[in-house]
């Protein structure tokens, strides 16, 4: 990279000092800032060629420099012959005013290094471009190493030549007598320039009469730039020291030679001994044959041959080459056309700019970019021929790179953007441009799109004519993506609206429904929303056209994956708008479909989202409760616990035992009630009592558990039989040594138990108090031999409510008749008797059972639909009946089964446009 850098700073250092040196302290440079070296040509290619600007309009020029250290090597008077001779030659071509001859910006200035004048642009001479890099730069500049002349090129550059001669001939009378490769320029638009006048002889008849002209004899004792180049001159100038303009035609054969034969010359000329070499070449010319000229093009072939020939009469003019059949080129033509357009008024210039375009794709890039693009932009002063120019321009423009676009087209199109006068010429331009606007977008920076091309479309969509606005909402669509989101916002979209609630045009109105429903797809969700749709309501006319139009924008909106319309949006807005239109008396069947088909597409998607909504919502709320209650149960339960651990102090306080109860303190203090000291198994009960209720205190809140059903077992014995031994055996059994039952004979302390529950604890269980007995020994498990008071299902899952275990605790059988005991009688059983006298005869359990308990129960069933059910979601004392979870539909999770979508998305936005338009 460093090597780089260096080599291309010695470049740089080295251009600069050659130019400094060569130019430094000449007048030109007081008007011309003097480039870079790009080319050399003029006799013996002694001009070095500069590119340059001048300093007061900064118009390009090229600057024609001789340095004078090239005659170090000559003395004085020959110096000041070669002085003279170059001169001589610019002198010629400065007063010589014509398109085939090299323009003169400024005339020849003097110093005393050089010698130097400035012409029109130029690119290089035609001997550089074949190949003779004489006086080039290092490096060789790569515009000139590369370059290959198209076919196109040498005819028509042939051609200007030929044009040059006939003007030289015929209106000055004047012979180059010098036309080689280095006195022909190609200017920076390609064409071919006449130079190099330093031995041009004018006639010395007047112009009346026959030219005559007069030559000198060849003089090998003169420098080399004081003579012409030999190899393209006519045998005549040294055999017999004559010329006249049929001299200039055989320099014209020998160019053409050149030409198709990579710059070699037909002839190498000796110039030691000059004459022998071109008697030698006279020889050769009388026995030239199509076989020497095998490289040349066989339809100019015979005209070479003619140009070449010895004898000057046999040789073709001027004027009769610039007619021969080789320069019947299409785009010879086409370039020679454009050289004489000036000449044209603007019905010749309109008629061949609309055959331009068929033209134009034959010609190389390069030959149209340098030639033909300057004469058309040219064009761009006159009004009247903008619209059609401009379509060869654009044409051209398709074809150059952004860079070329920026640089070569864009500075002459910012005008056109804005010419708005004439009207029909303005009309004609922006129909022109919105046809082009995707090229205009792509090609054209951001700051001039919004300084230049988009206000071009707001004049198009706000322009008097229908056509126009049709054209600009038609093609808008097409380049939407190409527009920066906030002129779309702020500028577009507005205008489009207008034009559809302003027009009197019902195309219009239906093009702008269509453009806007098109366009949809690069909008946000929120402004269509928000600005779109709302726009649609704003619509008077009910043509069927124009209501499919609003149909298609709510079908796209609705069914875009990106947009979408919301629920709040369709119940609200959308569908009390579209309803009323799908009526319209004007709507046709397929029509009609089309509106009920797109409103039951949305009356679907509201149902869905709104009922997934409020389950969503009610299973919250259902959760909510349940774990309310849960939270209601909680302290309930410890209650439950801390009043049978009272209880069963007081029991053990009147049978006078020391007892803990459950919730008591953990640093284990003890009642003194009982006097001396447990025994070592009392104190182990009394440690397991703890443990268990304080496993108990720490259990977790209850939970629904589903059980399985076990079918009733059968009871035989009689109620009345079963609470009398309960109430005997309380009689019977001592006071002072409690045992620890069976688990066979627990199931009746489970029931005794239960008729000394707490009227709260009844309520909060939801039964009946009025029966006799508590339901809440159901809760507690009793043990899988335990036997369900109503006969219809165990209790073996009833586990949330063990509070005791089975195994080690003891008989508490006599906790709910302690009046009984401490009083020592027999218990009053008249109460018993009342209950179950004769006057109500006794019922078995196998009898309860099979009574018809379904219409108790249904009391504390909640009804169909209910979803609140507090006893039974938290406990199941019941079994199936009433208070299960199989029966409450809150527990059910096929009621909450997620609602499928039936919403049906789209393929695309511009699809459904298409559909519905369609």
């Amino acid at each position: 990279m460093e090597l780089m850098l260096n080599k291309l700073k010695s470049t740089v250092t080295k251009v600069t000092a050659d130019v400094t040196s060569a130019v430094m302290g000449n007048p030109v440079t007081r008007e011309f800032d003097v480039g870079r070296h790009i080319a050399s040509g003029g006799n013996k290619l002694a001009w070095k060629i500069f590119n340059g600007f001048k300093k007061s309009t900064k118009q390009e020029v090229a600057v024609f420099v001789f340095d004078k250290k090239l005659m170090d090597k000559y003395q004085k008077f020959e110096k000041d012959q070669i002085i003279d001779c170059l001169k001589r030659g610019v002198q010629q071509l400065t007063r010589l005013r014509h398109p085939r001859l090299l323009t003169v910006q400024h005339p020849l200035e003097e110093s005393r290094d050089c010698l130097a004048f400035c012409t029109e642009p130029v690119s290089a001479s035609l001997a550089n471009i074949l190949g003779n890099w004489e006086n080039l730069p290092s490096p060789l500049p790569s515009d000139i190493k590369d370059y290959n002349l198209y076919d196109v090129e040498t005819k028509y550059g042939l051609l200007q030549v030929s044009e040059g001669l006939s003007f030289l001939h015929s209106s000055v009378k004047m012979v180059h007598g010098n036309l080689t490769p280095e006195n022909i320029i190609l200017n920076k638009s390609g064409a071919w320039k006449i130079m190099g006048f330093d031995f041009c002889i004018q006639s010395l008849n007047p112009s009346e009469q026959e030219p005559k002209f007069s030559s000198k004899e060849w003089d090998p004792n003169l420098p080399s730039l004081c003579l012409p180049n030999p190899q393209y001159l006519a045998p005549e100038y040294i055999l017999s020291v004559s010329c006249e303009t049929a001299s200039d035609m055989y320099s014209l054969g020998a160019i053409i030679y050149a030409i198709f034969n990579n710059g070699k010359p037909i002839f190498e000329v000796n110039k030691q001994d000059i004459y022998k070499s071109f008697s030698r070449q006279l020889d050769q010319l009388s026995r030239l044959n199509s076989s020497n000229l095998q490289n040349i093009p066989d339809d100019v072939r015979e005209h070479v041959k003619l140009l070449l020939n010895v004898t000057p009469a046999v040789r073709p003019d001027a004027d009769q080459m610039t007619k021969i059949p080789f320069f019947d080129n299409v785009g010879a033509m086409t370039l020679q056309y454009f050289d004489s357009l000036f000449q044209r008024d603007n019905l010749q210039k309109s008629q061949f700019f609309k055959g331009l375009p068929k033209v134009l794709p034959k010609l190389p890039k390069r030959v149209i970019v340098q030639r033909i693009l300057p004469c058309l932009t040219s064009e761009f002063v006159n009004p009247d021929m903008v619209p059609f120019v401009l379509p060869n321009v654009l044409l051209i423009a398709e074809e150059c790179t952004k860079e070329e676009y920026i640089k070569l087209i864009l500075p002459d199109l910012s005008p056109v953007f804005r010419q708005q006068e004439p009207i029909q010429a303005s009309n004609m331009i922006l129909l022109i441009f919105l046809q082009k606007m995707d090229l205009l977008l792509t090609k054209t920076p951001p700051d001039e799109i919004k300084n230049s091309v988009l206000p071009m479309v707001y004049r198009a969509l706000e322009a008097p004519s229908i056509q126009i606005q049709e054209l600009c909402l038609n093609i808008i669509p097409t380049f939407a993506n190409l527009i920066d989101y906030p002129s779309m916002k702020n500028s577009l979209i507005p205008r489009i609206k207008n034009a559809c609630l302003q027009t009197s045009s019902l195309a219009v109105r239906v093009n702008s429904l269509v453009c806007l429903g098109k366009i949809l797809e690069y909008l946000d969700k929120w402004f269509v929303l928000d600005d779109i749709l709302p726009f649609l309501q704003q619509i008077p006319s009910k043509e069927p056209a124009v209501l499919m139009g609003i149909l298609g924008i709510y079908k796209c909106t609705f069914s875009h994956k990106k947009l979408g319309i919301t629920k709040e949006q369709l119940a609200g807005k959308v569908l009390p708008h579209l309803i009323p239109l799908s009526i319209e008396n004007n709507l046709n069947l397929n029509q009609f479909n089309s509106f009920i088909s797109v409103i039951k597409e949305m009356l679907n998607k509201l149902e869905a989202e709104h009922k997934t909504k409020l389950e969503q919502i009610h299973v919250m709320q259902e959760q909510q409760k349940s774990l309310d209650l849960t939270n209601q149960m909680k302290p309930l339960e410890e209650s439950k616990i801390s009043n049978i651990g009272n209880q069963v102090d007081k029991t053990f306080s009147n049978l006078g035992m020391l007892t803990c109860r459950p919730d008591c303190k953990e640093n284990g203090m003890m009642t003194n009630q009982r006097k001396g000291s447990l025994t070592l198994e009392e104190k182990q009960k009394l440690a397991k009592e703890q443990e268990q209720a304080q496993k108990l205190k720490n259990q977790q809140p209850l939970k629904p558990q589903p059980h399985a059903i076990i079918a009733p077992v059968k009871q035989t014995k009689d109620l009345t039989d079963t609470l009398r031994e309960n109430i005997a055996s309380l009689t019977t059994q001592p006071i002072n040594k409690p045992k620890v039952p069976s688990s066979a004979s627990f199931s009746s302390v489970g029931i005794g138990m239960g008729f000394s529950s707490s009227v709260e604890n009844t309520k909060r269980n939801g039964l009946n108090a009025n029966m006799g007995f508590q339901p809440s020994g159901f809760g507690m498990g009793i043990g899988t031999t335990s036997q369900n008071f109503f006969g219809s299902t165990g209790v073996t899952g009833m586990v949330n409510m063990n509070m005791l275990p089975t195994a080690n605790m003891p008989s508490y059988s006599s906790l709910n008749t302690t009046s009984a005991v401490q009083q020592s009688r027999p218990p009053d059983m008249s109460s018993l008797d009342s209950l179950f006298g004769p006057q109500k005869p006794k019922v078995s359990m196998n009898q309860l059972s099979q009574q018809k308990t379904n219409q108790w129960l249904n009391q504390f069933t909640p009804p169909q639909g209910t979803n609140s059910c507090p006893l039974g979601t938290q406990m199941n004392v019941m079994g199936q009946t009433g208070f299960g979870l199989q029966g409450n539909p809150f527990f059910n999770p096929q009621n909450f089964t997620q609602p499928t979508n039936s919403m049906v998305n789209s393929s695309s936005a511009s699809k459904d446009i298409n559909d519905l338009f369609g």
